[in-house]
């Protein structure tokens, strides 16, 4: 079985502050509410110079679990019928720069 996820975003994004950011995880070749093929879907950021930082996730029975530095202002939601893991973030600031989306890599 082969799973496919790729990050769907604007290819150039110039926020303000107070703006808020919204990136989507489209999914194929799984379902994501199958634990065998799709635990769950991460998000995670890469700030300039520095590593990845987890932000939050989603579990398939729709648990969610989220970074306590950033409880407030990140949000992780899904639409199961389309495939697609969203992430919401409000009140950008400079470091929030992110990189990809993990996930259960299948093969």
């Amino acid at each position: 079985v082969t799973c496919q996820i790729s990050l769907t975003q604007p290819g150039t994004v110039a926020l303000k502050p107070s703006e808020v950011l919204q990136l989507t995880c489209k999914v194929t070749g799984a379902s994501l509410t199958d634990s065998s093929k799709i635990a769950c879907v991460q998000w995670v950021r890469q700030p300039a110079g520095k590593g990845l930082e987890w932000l939050g996730g989603i579990w398939y029975k729709a648990s969610l679990h989220y970074s306590q530095s950033l409880k407030g202002r990140v949000t992780v939601s899904r639409d199961t019928n389309k495939g697609e893991v969203y992430l919401k973030l409000t009140g950008m600031k400079p470091e929030d720069i992110y990189c990809e989306n993990m996930y259960k890599n299948m093969s």
